[in-house]
């Protein structure tokens, strides 16, 4: 079952980026000849609306094959009125640019139906204290809810983190034990821990753990848009950190994932419940808008970046250079895929 679910995510965060692209060609007269979720052998196809829709054996991608453009041999051009190649720079960029778009819009709609629902928050209730820590010094005991700090009032644990990282002194707490409310004051100790990329760094804290205990956040109707928005612009600035961290060397090349990573998170997701299905598809339509736009010629920031040229040389790449770069990007691309199941399978037999 969860492995299904995996699929069916995969492949409809596949088909919205595809989609995109689609609509975009036909906005500007251009004639789509192939619509295929996956590659390699086709599974099934039928014909609708001048182009052949397909299902592939391979569920890895898609895309949209348009007259005149095939990634497979660049030199199948053609320059009739309803082809890609007779296109202006500017046409192709957007037509390029629409997939990834795509699935931002596609995070931004699954983020907003979270947030309609009540996302489930980590609650500021105290689960462990260290032992001669900050917090165990001033007092603080398991069970404890944090209520505010320095007059700034807590619901999330994530808040309650972020006031005690950037406090500048002291801290005054309000909390609530067995029905009473206590003022506890302490002062946060610069701890060496690890960030979510395994980093080593430098952070503020009293040395407590959660205790798990989560609840619904409740939104108002503005607030709807601004948690959809700010989860879905948190969530690309932290795959662009994450992808340039992996690539100056800051985080190893062991921590990529491939596509068992993604179905076993799919799998403890739809475990959890459909939010978290919905939550991880978010995170995963903004992961394949992210990687789209990088300038590797087999993907959509590759072909911008010929385009790009074309626009400010006033000429279309060299041909042969085309090629060879092209056939570089598939390499990259298929040595990526390589490394991360790699990764995976070290995992699962680690």
């Amino acid at each position: 079952m969860s492995f299904l679910v995996s699929l069916a995510v995969l492949s409809a965060l596949i088909f919205f980026h595809e989609l995109g692209h689609y609509f975009a060609a036909r906005a500007v007269g251009i004639r789509i000849e192939v619509f295929s979720i996956g590659f390699g052998k086709k599974i099934t196809s039928f014909n609708r609306w001048g182009s052949e829709w397909r299902l592939a054996l391979i569920p890895l991608g898609g895309y949209v094959r348009m007259k005149g453009q095939d990634d497979s041999d660049p030199t199948k051009k053609s320059y009739d009125s309803d082809s890609y190649n007779v296109k202006t720079p500017q046409q192709k960029i957007f037509i390029l640019l629409a997939g990834p778009l795509a699935n931002f819009v596609l995070a931004f709609v699954l983020y907003f139906i979270i947030a309609i629902g009540g996302p489930n928050i980590l609650s500021p209730v105290i689960g462990k204290v260290l032992k001669d820590s900050p917090a165990f010094v001033a007092g603080l005991e398991s069970n404890d809810t944090i209520l505010s700090i320095n007059g700034v009032k807590i619901e999330t644990w994530e808040e309650m983190a972020k006031n005690i990282e950037y406090s500048s002194d002291s801290l005054k707490l309000e909390v609530l034990r067995n029905g009473l409310i206590q003022q506890i004051v302490l002062i946060p100790k610069t701890t060496i821990t690890t960030n979510m990329f395994n980093e080593k760094i430098q952070k503020k804290m009293i040395g407590i753990g959660s205790a798990g205990i989560t609840h619904k956040l409740q939104l108002s109707p503005n607030e709807l848009f601004s948690y959809a928005k700010d989860q879905t612009v948190f969530a690309s600035t932290l795959i662009f950190t994450g992808l340039k961290k992996l690539i100056v060397g800051e985080v190893p090349a062991k921590e990529l994932g491939g596509v068992i990573s993604i179905v076993k998170l799919t799998s403890d997701a739809t475990d959890a419940g459909w939010m978290s299905v919905l939550f991880f598809a978010a995170l995963i339509s903004v992961n394949l808008g992210v990687l789209n736009l990088l300038p590797i010629p087999a993907l959509d920031g590759g072909h911008i970046m010929f385009n790009l040229y074309e626009l400010i040389f006033r000429r279309e790449a060299s041909e042969a250079i085309v090629i060879k770069l092209t056939i570089a990007g598939w390499a990259v691309l298929f040595m990526l895929m390589g490394l991360g199941l790699y990764n995976d399978i070290n995992r699962l037999i680690g």
